[in-house]
């Protein structure tokens, strides 16, 4: 299939981020975001649960965690279930059913295949750094629900069985056929411009040469004021 038909059912699939999805995702995330290249899944009200990121970020850094739990309200539930401590569980029942094993590899290499389909949709390529890593702890161990859960909203029912089962167990909180979007973010304020979370250093690494030139004058200013105090004494 060409690009121009892969774009056309991306969009009849509501895939393609608009401006507005965009502002959603950063208001979800209290973050701007970076990278979004596809929408993973949608609300039933038609707004973000799952941003879909490129496998290398704009900075050059390899991304693998290709599905980005968005929904303030599913990422709630699905930590609660990990207090719970039903990754534990899981990991138990990997060690034992050699079937669920076998399945949550073949959730692995669907992962696999499909970064590897929106890095080429998205003209990012192949990521040689993270090839053959999928991300939540696949192929053996279960090391983070919401990445598994974002894998299941957004290949859908039957791809990733861990991911399945998480979402059976936050429907107390959280169903796919109703809408929990209403005060779950702000949507008042201004949409976050600065990025407060833990790869805030993301800036550093997209203009090293920059950062160690602003680092060497503020050393250099250091210096001439210890020079001039000692003059002055």
């Amino acid at each position: 299939m060409t690009e121009q038909p892969i774009r056309e059912a991306l969009d009849a699939a509501g895939r393609v981020p608009s401006e507005a999805d965009l502002d959603t995702l950063s208001r979800q995330l209290n973050r701007p975001v970076r990278d979004v290249v596809e929408i993973g899944a949608r609300c039933v009200c038609g707004n973000p649960l799952v941003a879909t990121t490129a496998p290398r970020l704009s900075s050059g850094i390899p991304f693998p965690t290709t599905y980005y739990l968005s929904h303030p309200v599913i990422t709630a539930a699905v930590s609660r279930l990990e207090a719970a401590g039903l990754m534990n569980e899981m990991n138990e029942r990997l060690g034992g059913d050699s079937i669920l094993a076998q399945a949550y590899v073949a959730a692995h290499e669907s992962y696999l295949a499909n970064r590897d389909a929106i890095g080429a949709r998205s003209g990012t390529g192949a990521v040689p750094e993270i090839d053959g890593v999928s991300a939540g702890g696949m192929p053996t161990r279960v090391k983070c629900l919401h990445v598994l859960v974002g894998h299941s909203l957004a290949a859908g029912e039957g791809v990733n069985p861990l991911g399945d089962e998480a979402l059976e167990a936050i429907a107390e909180w959280w169903t796919k056929d109703k809408c929990y979007c209403a005060g779950a973010w702000d949507t008042e304020s201004e949409a976050p411009s600065r990025d407060r979370s833990r790869h805030v250093k993301t800036q550093e690494l997209q203009d090293p040469a920059a950062k160690r030139a602003e680092r060497a004058a503020k050393r250099a200013a250091r210096e001439a004021q210890e020079r001039a105090a000692q003059d002055d004494a």
